[in-house]
């Protein structure tokens, strides 16, 4: 093998593994609701399971998918929050931080 080739062989192996690796690298955690910011705003994975009493504004209608933080897509079943950083929350969750989205 020669040089040239043997450099060509090694960058695109190298590449092939870097491209394998990106959506690992990229994959987001999802929210714990056992997590201090999720406690503290009553997140739950699921609005039917929020406590009506703790949380009496909390309207079954709520939900993360049509709240205006939520920044999935409208087919996401999880998506980016405002108010959790870098992690995920479920379109069916909620948290008392919720506001209907424009539109």
């Amino acid at each position: 093998m020669t040089p040239s080739a043997r450099r060509r062989f090694i960058v695109r192996v190298v590449a092939a593994g870097a491209a394998t690796a990106a959506p690992a690298a990229f994959a987001q955690a999802h929210v714990d609701e056992a997590d201090e910011q999720a406690v503290a705003l009553g997140y739950r994975h699921d609005s039917a399971q929020v406590d009506g009493k703790k949380y009496p504004k909390h309207d079954v209608a709520q939900h993360c998918g049509n709240c205006s933080f939520f920044q999935g897509k409208p087919t996401d079943a999880w998506g980016g929050c405002a108010m959790f950083g870098r992690k995920h929350i479920a379109k069916t969750g909620w948290c008392m931080a919720w506001a209907k989205a424009p539109g």
